[in-house]
C-alpha cells in the first residue's frame, strides 16, 4: 500500500490566482461569522454601551443637551468604534498562528499572503455592522442625518477606509507579540489615549493649549470632523485631506511593517 504525498505549494502565484486565493479566505471568514453570530458581540454592543455612556452622562453638561450633543458625538463615536473593531484583526491572527492554523495554510497551494488578506476583507463584515448598529441607536435616541443619502454612503465608506488602514497597526503589533492577550493590552493603551485626545467628546477649545493644538491635527478629530460635515452639514474639504494624508501616511509605514511580520511568522 503506497501513501500519496501531498504536492509542494508552488513557489510563484500568478496575482489573479492570490486575489481568487484572497476572497475565497475572506467568505471563509463571513461563514465564521453566520455559524458563530457571538463573534459580532463586541461589535452590537460596543456602539450601545458608548452612545447611552456618553450621552445620558455627559450630553447634557457638554452641550446643554442630549439632541445637541448627539449630533456632535455620534460622527466622532463612528471613527472610535471602528478603531477598536479594527483592533480585534491583530488578536484573532496571533491566535490562529499560536493555534498552528497558519502551519496548515502554508502546506496547502495557496499564495502566502491570501490567509491574510482574506481576514482584512472579511473585517469589512464586522465595521459595517457596528457602523449599522451604532446608526440604528443613535435615530432611536433621536439624531437625525441632516445631508442626503449619498453623503450618508461617502461618510460610511471613509470610516470603513479609515479602518482599513488602521487594521494594520494592529495586525503588526499582532506578529510581534507572542500572546492575544499582549496585543489586546498594547492595542488597548494606543486606542484610548488617540481617542480620547481628540474633538469626538468635548469640542477641542476647551482643552489646555498643548493638548487642542494635537487635538487639532489628530487622525480621530480630522476624520470626525469630516463625517460631521457630511452627515450634519458644513465643511468637509479641509479635515478630508487632513484624514487622507494621514491614512496614507499609516499605510505607507504599517503595512510593509505587517506584512514583513507576518512573513517572518508564519513561513
Amino acid at each position: 500500500m503506497t501513501t500519496a504525498i501531498a504536492a509542494p505549494p508552488p513557489r510563484y502565484v500568478s496575482p489573479a490566482r492570490s486575489l481568487k486565493h484572497g476572497l475565497t479566505l475572506a467568505w471563509r471568514g463571513v461563514l465564521k461569522i453566520r455559524k458563530n453570530p457571538e463573534q459580532l458581540a463586541d461589535v452590537v454592543l460596543m456602539p450601545i454601551v458608548f452612545l447611552a455612556m456618553f450621552v445620558y452622562l455627559f450630553g447634557g453638561a457638554i452641550s446643554g443637551d442630549t439632541g445637541a450633543y448627539l449630533t456632535m458625538v455620534v460622527p466622532g463615536v463612528m471613527v472610535m468604534n471602528i478603531m477598536q473593531v479594527s483592533l480585534t484583526i491583530g488578536v484573532h491572527m496571533n491566535t490562529d498562528v499560536s493555534k498552528g492554523l497558519y502551519d496548515r495554510f502554508r502546506s496547502m497551494p495557496i499564495a502566502r499572503s491570501a490567509p491574510l488578506f482574506g481576514a482584512v476583507l472579511a473585517d469589512v463584515v464586522r465595521y459595517l455592522v457596528c457602523l449599522v448598529v451604532l446608526l440604528v441607536v443613535a435615530t432611536v435616541m433621536g439624531y437625525r442625518i441632516a445631508t442626503d443619502p449619498l453623503s450618508l454612503l461617502a461618510a460610511t465608506g471613509l470610516v470603513v477606509l479609515f479602518g482599513l488602514c488602521f487594521c494594520w497597526i494592529s495586525i503588526f503589533v499582532g506578529m510581534l507579540m507572542r500572546t492575544p492577550g499582549a496585543v489586546q493590552g498594547l492595542m488597548f493603551v494606543f486606542i484610548m489615549p488617540l481617542s480620547f485626545g481628540s474633538n469626538v467628546f468635548v469640542p477641542s477649545d476647551t482643552m489646555p493649549g498643548w493638548l487642542q493644538a494635537w487635538t487639532d491635527i489628530s487622525p480621530v478629530s480630522l476624520l470626525s470632523d469630516a463625517l460631521r460635515g457630511l452627515l450634519n452639514g458644513g465643511a468637509v474639504t479641509g479635515p478630508l485631506l487632513g484624514a487622507l494624508a494621514w491614512m496614507a501616511a499609516v499605510l505607507a509605514v504599517f503595512f510593509p511593517l505587517a506584512m514583513r511580520s507576518y512573513r517572518k511568522r508564519v513561513t
